[in-house]
Parts: structure tokens; C-alpha cells; sequence
């Protein structure tokens, strides 16, 4: 039998810290369907991340019920055995495994969701789903709540309320504990060691692509399972692109290679952005605008902290790409006028921080009550300033056109600061030419 890929007991510890949260409620969780890719070839499944924080189970075709305080207080809802469709598509855990493996107080086959769910939440206050998100499940959590409608009337009662799920499971994952943060650990050391490896292999004359499938052999030669999101390999004016995923070219002598690829461990997720020359070395100009966006990088990590408000680091990144938009003749006037025509947004068009965490965009809200949220102990972010000259854009000197360079590490929130992640990977000029020339 197979087993689960974390000691159970932390999942059983995440469900007690989320019980405080949910008095008289209950939580339904679905699991991802499976999804065609083409034909009757399905894409590989990856489990639903709140689902999975909470269970530690990553099979298809299942939903929790949690009832803090109620018996049965965990009820999984799974795909039953079945010999035949494990000898074509694995093995399942069944009803008995689950319970078993996973600790789940009951489970009950999937089919008889709509039949035994209603019973369960019947008395409670509110219910924590996330309607229109997984919309083959809202049809059957609908008929559930209609089912627990049927006897309420009676008494004057109404549908208990519906609350979002993702938000209240955000809340908890928004700090991570000690065993996530060993995982995201291992994710960014993963990932760091596979760009190095690409940078050892990059070169004039090879494609995105090769580069591309290299960074996944590597990941998954060091443990990693799948990458955390689908890989940015883009040389040229492909950079400028900023989720551009053709990864179809061929890099040329002269072009700077940005590449953003990072590496999913235990379901953890790591980020790395990195852009350096394709033939080794740095031309005046291009090393000059990416010494410059590596200053303003260093310079945001610095200001990491418990206590900051998360919204400060953008204001002061944005405050100096503009100010290196002036300097390098692409924009004119002062940095405020820029700022507050926005101007600069057709050159640093994105954020420079996002958490981080079982999502490369991680769950938990960032602003609270109107105002942003201070940062945490526990917190792990990107910090990832960028900078991106379209090559057709004549507002920018010839010798800029056609280069995005962005620089992004994952960054953990420490007690008294921060700890970078991914700092195996180098960044620093001479030691991005120094690498990338020791695979020739």
C-alpha cells in the first residue's frame, strides 16, 4: 500500500488550527477533476492545494467534510477499489486505505456524496465552500445544501451560510510552519541547482525548448515531481513576453536568455528568474540595465521584515525602475510625474512580490480591512523587479530594444528579517559569465 508523502500528524495539526476558526460550521473540500488533455489522454493531476494542505490525500474524485467538534469530525468522501481501473490507472486507496493511511474519522465512496452530505451538515451555522471555482462540484454541493434545506423551513430556518473556503484555508497557510518551510527549502535549492545547470548549457545555436526539458530532467533527478508552473525559457525580444510560453526559438549570439522556471517538492513550489547573456558575456549596455535592476533586487531583500507593510516593497521598486527609466532616456520628466501618469507600467508592468507556497501564487490575502498587510514571520514571498524593452518600441534607445531582465528569489520572513532561499543560484555578474563559459 502506498502511503502519504508527510507524516499525517501535521495534517491532523493544520485542522486543529483551523477548528478556532470555524465555530458551529462546516468545511466541504473537493478534490480537482481530471482533465482531458486531448482525446481520451488526460493531463497529469496535481491535487487541489487547500485540499491537500488539510488531508495530505491527492487522489482525483474525492471531497473532505470537516466539523470541528462534531462526530464524526473528518469525513472523506473517496473512490472506491476497484481491480479493474487500478491495473489501467493505478492504485487508489479506497475506503479502508484512507481511513487507515490518512486517519480520516469515516469515509464513504464518492457516489454517495449527494445521499450522506446533507445529514452531515445539518446544524450547522455556516458552510465554507468556494462556489464557481470547481463548477462539476457545485452542482453536487448545491444538491447537498437543498437536501439540508429540506427539513429547515419547518423551524423558520433558512440555507445555512455559504462562506468562502479560500479565503478561511488562506488564512492559516499564509504562515508557514517548520515543515513547510523545509520543503520550500528543498524546492528552491532544487530549482537552483537546475538553472545552474542550464546556464551551463546555454549557448548560440541551442533552443528555448532544449534548455527547457533540461530544467525539467534536472528538477526531477533531485526529487522534485513536476515544475510548480510552467516554465519561462525566452531569448530575445521573447523576454519581453512576460508569461510567454512558446519556448520554441533559438538562441542567438548577442541576446540576453531570461528564464523563469522553478521546481514542485512534496507539493511546495519554487520561483527563479534569472537573465544572462547567451553567449557568455554581458554587452555595456545590457550589463549596465541589469546591474541596476540586480541593485534595486538586493536593495527591496534588505527591506524585508516582520512588520513592513507588504505594499512597501512595490512603492519603492517602482519608485526606482522609474528612476532608471529617466536615466536610460526611455521615459522624461520627474519620477513622480511618471508614477502617477503611469507611465512606467509599459516597462515594469507586474508586482515585485507574491507569496509563495503550495501555490506559486500562494493563498492568503494581502490587504486587510483596506490597508496592506504588514509582513509576518513565516511569510514567504518572491522579490522579483524587472524591467522589458520591446524591440518595436522606439521610445527606447536602440541598444535596450528587444531585452526583459528580471531577477527573482524566494524570500522567507524571519523574526528579524529574511532568509533568501534561493541564493545558491549566482546573480552577480561575474559569476553568471563565469558559470555560463564553464560549460563551453
Amino acid at each position: 500500500m502506498r502511503k502519504a508523502t508527510t507524516d499525517v500528524k501535521y495534517y491532523r495539526a493544520r485542522r486543529d488550527r483551523l477548528a478556532v476558526l470555524m465555530p458551529n460550521s462546516a468545511l466541504v473540500l473537493p478534490a480537482w477533476p481530471a482533465y482531458y488533455r486531448n482525446a481520451d489522454t488526460e493531463h497529469a493531476y496535481r491535487a487541489e492545494s487547500n485540499l491537500y494542505y488539510l488531508t495530505g490525500f491527492d487522489e482525483p474524485e474525492c471531497c473532505l467534510i470537516f466539523r470541528p467538534g462534531k462526530t464524526p469530525e473528518t469525513v472523506m468522501f473517496v473512490r472506491q477499489k476497484n481491480i479493474e481501473r487500478e491495473t489501467w490507472d493505478g492504485f487508489r486507496f479506497g475506503l479502508d486505505g484512507a481511513k487507515e493511511v490518512f486517519g480520516f474519522d469515516h469515509t464513504y465512496a464518492i457516489e454517495d456524496f449527494e445521499r450522506i452530505a446533507p445529514e452531515l451538515l445539518r446544524g450547522c451555522e455556516s458552510v465554507y465552500y468556494t462556489l464557481f471555482r470547481n463548477r462539476e462540484f457545485d452542482e453536487r454541493f448545491s444538491k447537498a445544501i437543498m437536501g439540508v434545506n429540506g427539513w429547515r423551513p419547518r423551524f423558520g430556518l433558512g440555507l445555512p451560510a455559504i462562506k468562502d473556503a479560500s479565503a478561511l484555508v488562506g488564512e492559516l497557510r499564509i504562515v508557514k510552519t517548520e515543515e513547510e518551510v523545509a520543503a520550500l527549502r528543498r524546492a528552491g535549492q532544487i530549482s537552483a541547482e537546475a538553472h545552474i545547470e542550464v546556464m551551463r548549457a546555454t549557448r548560440p545555436g541551442v533552443t528555448e525548448r532544449a534548455l527547457h526539458g533540461l530544467f525539467i530532467k534536472e528538477i526531477m533527478a533531485r526529487g522534485a515531481s513536476a515544475e510548480s508552473y510552467g516554465g519561462i525559457v525566452a531569448t530575445g525580444n521573447n523576454a519581453t513576453t512576460l508569461h510567454y510560453r512558446f519556448n520554441d526559438a533559438t538562441l542567438e549570439d548577442g541576446q540576453l536568455l531570461l528564464i523563469d522556471a522553478g521546481a514542485e517538492y512534496q507539493y511546495y513550489a519554487g520561483d527563479i528568474t534569472r537573465a544572462y547573456p547567451v553567449n557568455g558575456r554581458f554587452s555595456a549596455p545590457h550589463r549596465r540595465i541589469y546591474e541596476k535592476i540586480l541593485r534595486v533586487q538586493n536593495e527591496v531583500i534588505q527591506m524585508v521584515k516582520p512588520g513592513l507593510p507588504h505594499l512597501e516593497l512595490q512603492k519603492f521598486t517602482v519608485q526606482q525602475l522609474t528612476q532608471i527609466l529617466i536615466e536610460e532616456n526611455v521615459l522624461t520628466g520627474t519620477v513622480e510625474d511618471n508614477i502617477r501618469s503611469g507611465h512606467h507600467v509599459r516597462y515594469y508592468p507586474h508586482g515585485v512580490s507574491h507569496l509563495l507556497g503550495l501555490d506559486v501564487h500562494d493563498a492568503g490575502v494581502m490587504q486587510l480591512h483596506g490597508q496592506s498587510r504588514p509582513l509576518e514571520a513565516g511569510f514567504c514571498i518572491t522579490i522579483e523587479p524587472g524591467l522589458y524593452f520591446p524591440k518595436d518600441d522606439t521610445n527606447v534607445p536602440a541598444e535596450l530594444r528587444g531585452i526583459g531582465i528580471r531577477i527573482e528569489d524566494d524570500i522567507l520572513v524571519t523574526p528579524t528579517g529574511c532568509e533568501v532561499l534561493t541564493q545558491h543560484v549566482p546573480k552577480d555578474v561575474e559569476a553568471l559569465e563565469a558559470l555560463i563559459l564553464s560549460g563551453r
